[in-house]
């Protein structure tokens, strides 16, 4: 391992490689904080850019840099505008934008920079002590291992739940559910629920669906409602750019739990940054006091630095199988993937003795790219902070313009603006009647995955006998009930106890 750090460290700090780091992250913080682009479209244009480098070492730096620094840079839109285009970042809004609206956009920016870079650096050195290792566990994880890996993800709906009902949050997840239905099957690619429209034989954009029910509804009310927009922008000045002793303390925790679990999450392929934010910000929710409890959702630093931390250690943590195995684990590393293949760099098990300048100058690079981040994006914090300073007649259009652009690029169909617009609408009336709309986002995203790791352990086992034939699958099951019961279970002794203290009254 020494002489392999070495090496990598020796490739990645060359003059070619460092411009590389810095390019790539430029690049992909840029692309992060424009809703809706993300870091798919921005590498697959980048591959032929990559492959003329003619340096295997070089263009997956410049690749990778622009993956971690789009995944890093896209809690800008969610925490400033309410409208994450990348679904890794859906979480972050669920307080961060809270934040922004009281005035602390400038805090909440700067929890978001610190947790990025914590997440991003404690998962390469995992990355580093692990990836031979992890590698072979993931093998261990089939079908229904995913398909109760998404279950865990669905189970974790209480979190979302807020101080509403969750029923509400429940009824919300099941839509998402169904909503995830529309277009070609897991079993037979025939159309379903698509009304004859050729437009949805695909079935609904992530990325049109998170608009929907995010920013287009914020649009909305800052119309209907003036004082909302004027919230937090004062005279322009951006305080509170610091964070507290208390503060850092508090999070400190939080970061160092998340690290771990988001990189392990990342490491399995097809769970990603998404599944780790949303069970981050779930996990951290469920162990919090009953106090702290009350502030996510409205703007709790913990809500805000758990899934930021997750999401960007999931990002590293993907990079196990892809390097190790050669299985993507994301559409993102499945691109990276084909621009190894194009590089003639065969991903696997030998690739750490075959190409150890690639495989170890990956790595190192991330530590390099992550500290470029953090000093590119810290500086810039007061400035990128003014977005909210913006009069509120010029900051809806800017916001609807996004939101528009991002719909419409993510397909490339105009019939996405007219979906969008439709949703969007039910997502207003939906938050008129308090009713959550994570979990529908949750819903929407893990619902496809789930579908098609039940198909294919239903085909494997000729039925639902794979839960109890494999331990794994079992195991992650009853982590799922765990998550159902204990917060109810705890949110009736808080109950209990009230009217305890009520009767004694």
């Amino acid at each position: 391992m020494l002489e392999g750090l070495l090496i990598g460290l020796t490739t990645a700090l060359s003059l070619t490689n460092l411009a590389m780091v810095i390019g790539g992250c430029l690049i992909g913080t840029f692309i992060g904080m424009l809703p809706g682009l993300g870091p798919m479209s921005i590498i697959a244009i980048m591959i032929p850019v990559a492959i003329t480098l003619g340096d295997p070492s070089a263009a997956l730096i410049l690749l990778a840099g622009v993956y971690y620094g789009a995944i890093f840079g896209g809690s800008t839109s969610s925490i400033l505008l309410n409208a994450p285009g990348v679904a890794g970042t859906v979480a972050t809004s669920f307080d961060g934008y809270p934040m922004a609206r009281d005035g602390k956009a400038g805090k909440a920016l700067t929890i978001a920079a610190i947790a990025s870079f914590a997440g991003g650096t404690l998962g390469a050195v995992l990355l580093m002590i692990f990836a031979p290792m992890l590698s072979t566990i993931a093998l261990l994880f089939h079908s229904a291992e995913y398909f109760a890996l998404m279950v865990v993800g669905l189970s974790a709906i209480a979190a979302f739940a807020g101080t509403g009902n969750v029923a509400k949050a429940v009824l919300m997840t099941l839509l998402g559910l169904i909503m995830a239905t529309v277009g070609e099957g897991a079993l037979f690619n025939m159309p379903r629920f698509t009304m004859g429209l050729m437009d949805l034989q695909s079935g609904f954009s992530f990325i049109t669906l998170a608009m929907a029910m995010f920013a287009l509804p914020e649009a909305i009310f800052l119309v209907m409602n003036p004082a909302r927009g004027a919230q937090g922008a004062g005279s322009g000045k951006i305080e509170n750019l610091r964070i507290t002793r208390a503060e850092a303390r508090s999070i400190a925790p939080v970061i160092g739990r998340q690290s771990v679990q988001g990189f392990f999450i990342g490491v399995l392929p097809g769970a990603g940054a998404t599944i780790a934010s949303f069970l981050g910000y779930a996990v951290e929710r469920n162990i919090a006091s009953e106090e702290e409890q009350k502030q996510f959702g409205k703007g709790s630093i913990k809500g805000l630095a758990a899934p930021e931390t997750a999401n960007n250690a999931a990002c590293t943590g993907s990079f196990v199988p892809l390097l190790t195995l050669g299985i993507p684990g994301s559409g993102t590393t499945a691109i990276l993937l084909g621009a190894l293949i194009a590089l003639n760099v065969t991903p696997g098990p030998r690739l750490m003795v075959d190409s150890p300048d690639v495989f170890w100058a990956v790595i190192m690079s991330m530590f390099i790219g992550n500290l470029v981040l953090l000093i590119l994006n810290l500086p810039l914090i007061p400035y990128i902070a003014k977005v909210l300073t913006i009069p509120r007649t010029y900051l809806i259009p800017f916001i609807l313009f996004f939101t528009l652009m991002g719909s419409y690029i993510g397909q490339n169909n105009a019939t996405e603006l007219l979906i969008l617009v439709g949703l969007g609408v039910c997502a207003t009336v939906l938050r008129f009647a308090d009713y959550p709309l994570a979990p529908l986002l949750i819903g929407f995203i893990l619902g496809r995955m789930l579908e098609d790791n039940f198909s294919r352990s239903m085909q494997l086992y000729d039925g639902v006998g794979f839960i109890l034939d494999r331990p794994m699958t079992l195991g992650l099951l009853v982590i799922a009930a765990l998550l159902v019961i204990v917060p109810s279970y705890r949110a009736r002794r808080a109950r209990a106890r009230k009217s305890g203290v009520a009767d004694g009254d």
